[in-house]
């Protein structure tokens, strides 16, 4: 399940909160993001 973010306060916010309209429930942010999981770097060769 995707988790989102919010670019003003940073809380977690659930999907299940932004069924109705993309806003933050916690600060009013109209500004979500999915943050991005571990980065993998892989060697040239």
């Amino acid at each position: 399940m995707a988790v989102y973010k919010c670019f003003d306060c940073k809380k977690e916010v659930s999907p299940d909160l932004l069924r109705k309209k993309v806003r933050c429930p916690y600060c009013g942010g109209k500004i979500l993001f999915k943050p991005r999981t571990q980065v993998t770097k892989i060697k040239a060769r």
